[in-house]
C-alpha cells in the first residue's frame, strides 16, 4: 500500500508511480489517438462531411450515454471500495482481537513455557492468514515445539487456528485455567476463523464476469464513436479530448479492478505484512 501525505497536492499531480494508470493504458491511448486523427482526416478532408450532416447528431446520443456510463462507472467504483474497505475492518478486527486474546492469556496463565508458546501461536495466525490469502507458500516450520507443520496441509489459518485452540484446552484439561476462562479466551479464537472465512469470501467471490465485461465494452464502444460527431466542432483538436475521456473512464475501471481484491500484491492492496509484523510487536510486548 502506498503511504503519502493527502495534504499534498501538487505531489499528485506531477509523480507517477510504476503502478499509475498512464503508465498501463498508454499503449491504448496512442492507439486511440492515431485512429481519432484517421476519422478526423476522413470526415473532414477525404469525405468532406459537412456541419449539416447526420453524422453531428451522433452529439446528442454521447450526451445520452455519457450519464449512463458514469453511472455505472459510480456503481462499480463503490463497490470495489467496499471490498477492500471490508478487507481493512476485517484486518482491524484480527490486530484487536489479537491484542485482547494476548492480553487474557498474560493475565490468566502463569507458566512461563505456556506463554511462550501462545507468544508466537497468536501472531503466526496473522502471518499465515497473510500467505493464504496471496497463495503464497509457507516454507518453514512456525514453531520450535508446536505440532504443526504448516506445509502439509491445503488450509494452514485452520491449522493455527486449531493448535492455538488444542493448547488452550491442554490449559484447561491440566487444571491451568478454569471453565469460565476457558469460554472467555474462546470469543477470540472463534473470532480468528470467522475473519479468515470472511476474507476468502472477498478474495473468492469477484463481480460477476458479465458486468465486468459489458462495462468494458460499454467505455469501448462510447469512446470509438466520439470522433465521429464531435470532429466538426472540435475539428483535430479531438484527439486529445477523446483519449483524455478513454484515459478516465478506462482509469476508474483499473482502479476497480485493483482494489476491489484488497489482499493482492499491487501498490493499493492493503498492507497486510505491516499489519502482521505489528500484531507480532504487540503480542511480545503483552505476553512475556
Amino acid at each position: 500500500m502506498i503511504s503519502y501525505n493527502p495534504k499534498e497536492w501538487f505531489s499528485f499531480i506531477f509523480r507517477f508511480h510504476k503502478g499509475d494508470t498512464i503508465r498501463k493504458l498508454l499503449p491504448l491511448m496512442i492507439g486511440i489517438a492515431a485512429y481519432s486523427a484517421g476519422i478526423a482526416w476522413l470526415e473532414t478532408s477525404y469525405w468532406k462531411l459537412s456541419e449539416t450532416s447526420h453524422v453531428k447528431n451522433l452529439t446528442v446520443v454521447h450526451a445520452l450515454l455519457g450519464f449512463v456510463i458514469s453511472m455505472l462507472l459510480v456503481f462499480r467504483t463503490n463497490t470495489a471500495y467496499d471490498r477492500w474497505w471490508e478487507g481493512r475492518r476485517l484486518w482491524g478486527a484480527l490486530v484487536n482481537n489479537s491484542r485482547n486474546f494476548a492480553i487474557k492469556v498474560a493475565v490468566m496463565i502463569k507458566d512461563k513455557n505456556d506463554k511462550e508458546l501462545f507468544r508466537k501461536l497468536i501472531p503466526a495466525f496473522a502471518y499465515v492468514l497473510n500467505k493464504h490469502l496471496k497463495d503464497e507458500e509457507v516454507s518453514h516450520e512456525l514453531f520450535d515445539n508446536a505440532i504443526l507443520r504448516p506445509d502439509h496441509y491445503k488450509h494452514k489459518p485452520n491449522q493455527v487456528a486449531k493448535a492455538i485452540l488444542k493448547h488452550t484446552n491442554d490449559l484447561y484439561t491440566q487444571g491451568k485455567i478454569t471453565g469460565d476462562q476457558l469460554i472467555v479466551l474462546n470469543a477470540e479464537l472463534q473470532s480468528f476463523t470467522d475473519i479468515s472465512g470472511a476474507c476468502e469470501r472477498i478474495k473468492n467471490t469477484p463481480i460477476p464476469y458479465s458486468y465486468s465485461a459489458f462495462i468494458k465494452k460499454f467505455i469501448f464502444f462510447y469512446v470509438m464513436s466520439l470522433p465521429f460527431g464531435y470532429v466538426f466542432q472540435l475539428g483535430y483538436y479531438v484527439i486529445p479530448v477523446v483519449v483524455f475521456v478513454f484515459y478516465v473512464l478506462a482509469s476508474l475501471e483499473l482502479i476497480a479492478e485493483e482494489i476491489e481484491d484488497p489482499f493482492g500484491t499491487d501498490a493499493n492492496d492493503l498492507p497486510l505484512e505491516k499489519i502482521s509484523e505489528n500484531i507480532r510487536k504487540n503480542v511480545e510486548e503483552l505476553i512475556y
